[in-house]
């Protein structure tokens, strides 16, 4: 029996095309959460830059964060898992990024700051995305803070090329023109293993939701993996059962497919 839902945020709970959440997906947690069933976010995003789900943080529909693909964790206030990148790594992927002539921005657990940001950064970060400003800071005074996700705008070439540099970082992708570097383990599977460790429930009570790369692993792990109808071929190869997508109420369909609603 499904206890907990695990869903990645951007293009699975809140659409690409109308950066909101679908009124059926709203309403199908809504009734999920009443029937008690716990649901938990899991995504690429710091809580930082977070600034899309009050129409279910209003209603106290969620139970806790999994972010920064699984490198730190949190329920209420408190944190339940945290883990930074070693800082040699670190200064590898500043002086990468500096070499390139390309943005990186770093995360700490309280700040979040932009290296050399360009149009890109502008164009995803703040037009499409609706982030608000990213404080400029150089690599120096980037590269030398307790880092806990980097995210360089680089190609998927440029991230094989730094990888020998970063040995002991996981890299996944939820958008093509950028990266989300962690320390080794961390993953979206892992933030399940925390979350679910917290709550005293188990793997096989469990059931996922994602459209992107750095699905893939919760998608694998949880009991059920649910794809979104509009992923990749990679991503949909993952998971259990394939919905339809995200603007044609996914969320909804497939929580009704599982008998969850």
């Amino acid at each position: 029996m499904t206890k907990a839902l695990f869903f990645d945020i951007d293009g699975t709970l809140v659409s690409f095309e109308t950066h909101r959440i679908p009124s059926s997906t709203i309403e199908a947690l809504e009734a999920a959460h009443a029937k008690g069933l716990k649901i938990f976010i899991a995504t690429g995003r710091p809580k930082a830059i977070i600034n899309n789900l009050s129409e279910l943080q209003d209603r106290n529909l969620i139970d806790g964060y999994i972010t920064m693909n699984g490198a730190y964790c949190f329920v209420g206030e408190e944190v339940i898992y945290k883990s930074a990148i070693p800082q040699e790594e670190v200064k590898a992927m500043a002086a990468f990024c500096k070499k390139k002539g390309v943005p990186c921005i770093f995360v700490e657990e309280h700040n979040i700051s932009v290296c050399q940001p360009n149009e890109m950064v502008k164009k995803i970060f703040y037009d499409f995305l609706h982030v608000n400003v990213i404080p400029t800071v150089s690599f120096e005074e980037a590269s030398n803070k307790e880092v806990i996700q980097m995210t360089p705008f680089i190609t998927e070439e440029e991230e094989k090329e730094v990888l020998p540099s970063i040995p002991t970082c996981e890299i996944g992708r939820w958008y093509p023109a950028f990266a989300d570097v962690t320390a080794k383990g961390d993953t979206k599977q892992k933030g399940i293993d925390e979350i679910i460790r917290h709550f005293g429930i188990k793997l096989e009570e469990t059931m996922s939701f994602g459209d992107g790369g750095n699905d893939i692993s919760m998608l694998r792990h949880a009991a059920i993996g649910v794809a979104m109808g509009q992923a990749k071929e990679d991503v949909k190869a993952a998971a259990d059962y394939v919905t339809a997508p995200i603007d044609e109420d996914g969320i909804s369909k497939a929580m009704k497919h599982f008998g969850i609603i």
